[in-house]
């Protein structure tokens, strides 16, 4: 039961250990070490000793590692999945859908591993350029700090260590505390890869201990953080000059226009708003329904949510288990409560069956009710009137977040004016906001953070661009 960390390809036991308990059944499922900061500069110090090898490897050796990575996983498919099920009770279909797209995300990474090339630049285009030839070459940073959620504790991961293997970069991994055992599945996939050893390593323990020993390291070249605003402002506030890659906040909003298929576009409403109990970075938050169709959607809503099977997430028909901790679901009713004593109506859900929070449907939400202006990270969605798409596309963007929006219109015109005015990072048509493939960039804008996921995306964020000009005159 007691587990190690993973430093310098080699397993590591600590001094302190924590309970790791399951947030459904709470039993106790493992023992995890902590670490301390000098447990941290060893792994750093690894990762810096390893950085030479890695910057040796060959794009298709680094390719190669990468798609070894991806058929451990499809081979393990199922193992891992569990481990995500027991870690944090995301129900087994929709974990196993995850270890579908985390071995999709290191085969995109390999690619992208063999696509990493500079570009040439037209020196002779310039005055003074006659005679030059240049080139761009792209480099690894170096040691790249993975800070990670547990919401998807392989593929979000994935995001993050895949493309700095791509690169070149070593790589010190923080995982959430909630889910350290996915972290440590994915070090033996690792460990009997050719990946140098130090190159990735693991380190177990709080973000006040662990987290910071990495944001405040002089070794460490880039933060790629994936959380709450509050903890990406302290990163930022903290890294000096370190490249960072924050991906935050989201309350994600849907247009629902007239003349749509409401069984259909209520079909994708749920599994967007319910699916991981709502803890999701693109969870489907805030709907806002044209008011011809605003009775019949709700009816719909409502019919389709009461036909979600709760329970264990170790069932594979089960779509609602628990949430990750009981301080998190009180805060969710906490919500809910001041969301009704707000104006709001209650129309399914908002109580607790059997240790786990039925799937909420509130109407007529104010927009400051923290269940719609804030990340409400929980299996609760809002469904407002609108009279006009314009009232719509205002009150999403009415929001410190903007990290991806949909909209659902048979309207062309329609749908051009909601891409170009929804202030989000994303803008998905004829789907969910919660809709996302491993490929595509991937990010968001105000408090939502900085930087792209998406691996050529993330591939661009974890090198250096070096600029080298030729001088072809004679004369030498």
């Amino acid at each position: 039961m007691e587990q190690k960390m993973y430093i310098n390809g080699e397993w590591v036991s600590t001094a302190e250990y924590a309970e790791l308990k399951s947030p459904y059944t709470k039993e106790v499922i493992a023992k995890i070490p902590q670490a301390t900061r000098e447990h941290v500069s060893a792994a750093v110090e690894a990762a810096q000793r390893a950085q030479q090898a890695m910057t040796n490897l060959t794009a298709l050796e680094r390719a190669n590692i990468l798609y070894a990575i991806a058929k451990a996983f499809a081979s393990k498919r199922l193992e891992a999945a569990t481990i995500i099920s027991r870690e944090s009770s995301k129900p087994l279909k929709y974990a196993l859908s995850e270890i579908d797209r985390t071995i999709e995300t290191y085969r995109f990474a390999g690619d992208e591993a063999k696509r990493l090339i500079g570009e040439m630049i037209p020196m002779d285009a310039a005055k003074t350029g006659e005679n030059r030839f240049a080139y761009t070459l792209e480099q690894p940073l170096g040691i790249i700090a993975a800070i990670t959620p547990f919401n998807f504790p392989q593929n979000l991961v994935a995001h993050k260590v895949g493309p700095a293997i791509a690169a070149g970069n070593t790589i010190v991994l923080k995982p959430a505390s909630q889910t350290p055992l996915s972290a440590l599945f994915l070090a033996e996939i690792i460990d009997c890869t050719d990946l140098p050893k130090g190159a990735f390593n693991v380190v177990l323990g709080s973000g006040g201990i662990v987290g910071d020993a990495l944001v405040e390291s002089d070794k460490v070249k880039m933060i790629t953080f994936t959380g709450s605003p509050a903890v990406g402002i302290q990163i930022k506030e903290k890294s000096g000059l370190k490249r960072l890659a924050l991906e935050l906040g989201s309350n994600s909003g849907l247009i629902v226009d007239r003349n749509i298929n409401i069984e259909h576009v209520v079909r994708k409403c749920v599994t967007g708003a319910f699916s991981n109990q709502g803890q999701v970075c693109i969870s489907l938050q805030r709907i806002y329904v044209m008011e011809e169709v605003f009775a019949a959607f709700v009816e719909e809503m409502i019919a389709q949510t009461q036909s979600l099977k709760i329970g264990s997430p170790l069932d594979e028909t089960t779509d609602i288990s628990a949430m990750i901790h009981d301080k998190e679901q009180q805060r969710a009713i906490q919500w809910i409560t001041e969301a009704i004593a707000e104006g709001a109506n209650l129309l399914y859900g908002g109580e607790v069956e059997d240790g786990v929070l039925l799937p909420t449907i509130l109407a007529n939400v104010d927009r400051k009710s923290k269940v719609s202006c804030q990340e409400v990270f929980a299996p609760i969605v809002s469904i407002n009137k609108i009279s006009s798409i314009e009232e719509g596309i205002e009150a999403i963007n009415d929001s410190d977040y903007g990290l991806q929006a949909g909209i659902f219109t048979k309207d062309i015109q329609t749908a051009f004016t909601a891409s170009k005015n929804l202030s989000v990072g994303g803008v998905i048509i004829n789907d969910i906001p919660t809709y996302r493939v491993d490929q595509m960039p991937y990010g968001g804008v105000k408090q939502s953070g900085t930087g792209k996921e998406g691996l050529k995306y993330a591939l661009q964020e974890m090198t250096e661009t070096k600029l080298v000009i030729w001088n072809q005159e004679g004369g030498l």
